[in-house]
């Protein structure tokens, strides 16, 4: 037979997985310093730069 299992506790248990596993999530995201943010700014301002410069712009016609 199997083991006897209350079920209030394994909910219990089960829920708080779930949370720590969330809470985890949250840390990885959220969890950065000012001086990261500040750099990770910084490093797509600089890409999206060098991205702009290498565009052509287009000519305006007049139809005079």
């Amino acid at each position: 037979m199997g083991d006897v299992v209350n079920l209030r506790q394994f909910k219990k248990t089960k829920a708080r997985s779930e949370k720590e596993k969330h809470a985890e999530q949250n840390r990885i995201s959220h969890g950065r310093t000012k001086a990261e943010k500040s750099l990770t700014t910084a490093l797509n301002d600089k890409s999206e730069k060098s991205l702009n410069q290498g565009k052509l712009e287009k000519s305006q016609k007049n139809p005079d």
